[in-house]
């Protein structure tokens, strides 16, 4: 299909409902003109004359009135957020501009104020435009980009659009926002989205976000709001891009964090947006009305972005005038992922954080009527005095609300603030035990089916913001005991509805027998030796990574010993919490902070090692490494510890040169797959194809395979033999030499239709051939 063609079916109609929508189309010539270069990424006339506008008063300053009051203010500004670097660090800074956190010195006053280059609070002062073919000269190197949406005269959304007629039109589109991010990194620190699309599909996501799995696919998103199976492309384009959305995406769910050091940025996808404005209605409804509900329950799969939520929903909630400067609170159970929910505020618009550092600490900020963020592990609230903040305009964010507000601590924690919004939130469905229908009765109630919010583990799968999980059981000879896993694990009733890897852990402490069968250094040493085979057979050539999952720290340490015999030292390390008793072949485990950071970050890079962790407890909660495929797990757990874990396998990851992961594998050494039922005590519609076990692969391996040679391999003449192998070519003539094969095959493949099926059939079968 030629380029004309292309702008014909796609980027045509695409600017068409654009404008539809209430954006204004400029050409290329005319936005080039606004530029003043094609050096010059953003409508600077626009913002420092306002041009066009039909208002005496240029846009800049229109949009801060008594903050910017001359041409050569908003000529200084323009030069500030030019000079922003040319990669993700000055793609926040710019956001930072769009944001309104960015400040100017008004001469006048004498002080520092806020500076704003979008209003999202009244879409109707800001400018929309939309233009195509946009040239943009980046030193030596020149771009021309498909579609560009400008807000005020900024770049904020860049699309590519391909012919509905090509096959890899959305990876050959995403290719070129890669290209524009190496040689055009100028205009995208200003872009903050991007956009691809070929008529049949549409993606978007994040700039300086460029992983595939990043990709949010917006016509099953729209799907699924509308409940239609099929959305026509008026329909997407002009949902995707309605002016009140583009800003409440810009200046709302538009984050930047940092995890291990490294600076990364999130588009929210749908979901979480739901999640956040029925949050935020809720907690609108509550401090208005006195019979309002004032809980709520949020469960949003492991992986899905549920920090991220959360961290918006408390933004919104501080920005928010209607709430009049509230109090959040942020409510956390672990000193792990206390640290990690820290480090990601720092990086996303947050002013002033209060990080509650002991009970005193908490209790004197509460007395003190302090407003805006507190952040507090739950057992800060133990023993604090009744009625300590009265004030309705309190809201408490809990996460993993199913095990954080049970019992005593729970109640000084309502107790201590009794007109408080409270929502929960969870990464796992609520179990069928009285602990989880205890839960239901602390954030559900108010619910129908006991959640404000829910995006299943299903949910995320179809979306692509997980990947299905896969299990195989170990052989019968490297695996635990069951009769002392019957007796010491499963027969334990204290583990049902069991939330906490600590309380797990005690458990284990007592089951002697088991743990000793665990750690018996004949079993150790020939479960390291499969696993080491298993790894390089299995797991390495692919570019994956793996976990090896041991009952406690001691095992840790003997199963890395025992590695070090059959792998490179360099290719594992232990990571576990220190004691400060702890015997020396425990010590030479300890690491600094510094050393597990750098082990962490290197981790998550292809190519680098380590290339397996050794863990127990640490890191098998809140962190993220997509790379990570395999987990070796030889510590018993169940229900809410095991979901937990086995997430850490279930993030989508595309290396570099296509490599895609389509699914997570657990390779079982104790058992508990054996009976999915009794290791997930929840209702079945909750973990509903959450892991499932690799013989589904293998039938499906089997039945493509069969497929492929009915389809394939037969013909409805003669079979084309070679002399060491049959070869048969469908639907041609008998060949009866091999001179003749390749023409054969090119006359069955010669339509584009069967070509296109048959590479998407190879596809499925090489993935699956390689897991």
């Amino acid at each position: 299909m030629t380029l004309a063609s292309e702008r014909r079916t796609v980027q045509n109609p695409l600017i068409r409902y654009a404008v539809e929508a209430g954006w204004e189309y400029l050409s290329p010539d005319e936005a080039l003109r606004r530029r003043g270069g094609e050096d010059c990424p953003i409508l600077r006339r626009l913002l420092v004359e306002g041009e066009g506008h039909g208002d005496a008063v240029p846009l800049l300053q229109r949009l801060n009135p008594g903050v910017v009051t001359e041409a050569a203010q908003a000529e200084e500004v323009i030069r500030r957020l030019l000079a922003v670097r040319a990669d993700i660090e000055g793609n926040r800074e710019a956001w930072e501009y769009l944001k309104g956190l960015k400040t100017v010195f008004v001469p006048a006053e004498r002080r520092e104020r806020n500076l704003r280059l979008l209003d999202a609070e009244r879409p109707e002062e800001n400018r929309f435009h939309v233009t195509d073919e946009f040239t943009f000269q980046s030193g030596a190197r020149r771009i021309r980009a498909d579609v560009v949406f400008l807000v005020n005269g900024i770049p904020v959304i860049v699309i590519e659009t391909k012919a509905a007629t090509r096959l890899e039109g959305i990876a050959e589109a995403f290719d070129q926002i890669r290209r524009y991010h190496q040689e055009a990194p100028d205009l995208m620190a200003q872009a903050q989205l991007f956009a691809l699309t070929h008529l049949v599909k549409f993606f978007y996501g994040a700039t300086w976000s460029l992983s595939r799995k990043a990709l949010i696919n917006w016509r099953e998103e729209m799907g699924a709001q509308t409940g239609r199976q099929e959305v026509d492309f008026e329909t997407l384009v002009k949902s995707f891009i309605a002016p009140r959305r583009v800003l409440r995406v810009l200046s709302d769910y538009i984050l930047f964090a940092r995890k291990d050091g490294e600076l990364q940025k999130i588009v929210l996808r749908p979901h979480q947006m739901r999640a956040t404005e029925r949050v935020l209605a809720r907690s609108y409804q509550a401090v208005t009305a006195q019979q309002a509900p004032r809980r709520g329950l949020i469960w949003h799969t492991q992986g899905s972005g549920k920090t991220y939520t959360m961290l918006t929903i408390a933004r919104r909630l501080i920005e928010d005038g209607r709430f009049n400067n509230p109090t959040v609170l942020l409510i956390v159970d672990r000193n792990e992922l206390e640290s990690q929910l820290f480090q990601n505020l720092e990086a996303v618009g947050f002013g002033r954080v209060h990080l509650a550092n002991s009970k005193r600490h908490l209790r004197e900020l509460l007395q003190a009527d302090t407003r805006g963020l507190i952040v507090s592990m739950i057992h800060k609230f133990d023993d604090m005095p009744a009625n300590l903040c009265p004030r309705r305009n309190v809201f408490v964010l809990v996460d993993e609300a199913h095990r954080t507000t049970g019992g005593d601590l729970g109640n000084y924690l309502m107790g201590a603030l009794p007109n408080a919004v409270f929502i929960g939130f969870t990464g796992t469905p609520i179990d069928r035990t009285a602990h989880g229908k205890g839960t239901f009765k602390v954030f559900g109630a108010d619910d129908p089916q006991g959640y404000l919010d829910k995006y299943s583990i299903r949910e995320s799968i179809e979306d692509g913001a997980t990947v299905p999980l896969h299990y195989q059981l170990a052989p019968n000879a490297l695996m635990a005991d069951r009769e002392a896993m019957e007796r010491e694990f499963w027969a334990a009733a204290e583990l049902e509805g069991v939330a906490e890897v600590e309380e797990l852990n005690r458990v284990l402490d007592r089951a002697v027998t088991l743990t000793n069968m665990l750690k018996n250094r004949e079993r150790v040493e020939k479960i390291a030796a499969f696993v080491a085979d298993h790894f390089q057979k299995y797991v390495q050539p692919m570019g994956y990574k793996a976990f090896l999952v041991a009952a406690d720290r001691e095992a840790c340490a003997l199963y890395k010993e025992a590695l070090d015999r059959y792998l490179p030292a360099e290719w594992s390390a232990v990571i576990i919490s220190a004691g400060h008793n702890d015997p020396p072949h425990l010590k030479r485990y300890h690491l600094s902070e510094e050393e597990e950071t750098r082990l962490r970050r290197a981790f998550r890079k292809p190519g680098e090692n380590p290339q397996m962790f050794i863990v127990t407890e640490k890191l098998l909660t809140g962190y993220d490494a997509p790379i990570l495929y395999c987990m070796y797990l030889d510590k018993p757990m169940r229900d809410h510890v095991l979901l937990q874990a086995i997430a850490r396998v279930n993030r989508p990851y595309e290396s570099d040169d296509g490599q895609r992961k389509t699914s997570g594998l657990i390779l079982d050494f104790v058992g508990v797959f054996e009976n999915l039922e009794r290791a997930l005590a929840f209702d079945s519609q909750d973990v509903s194809g959450v892991v499932e076990g690799i013989e589904v692969l293998q039938q499906r391996f089997a039945q493509l395979m069969s497929r492929g040679r009915a389809e394939y391999l037969t013909t409805e003449h003669t079979e084309i033999t070679e002399p060491s192998s049959s070869f048969s070519v469908p639907s041609v003539p008998s060949v009866v030499n091999n001179d003749k094969l390749a023409e054969a095959i090119l006359l069955r493949f010669r339509d584009k239709e069967t070509r296109e099926a048959f590479y998407r059939f190879f596809r499925e079968l090489e993935e699956l051939y390689e897991i």
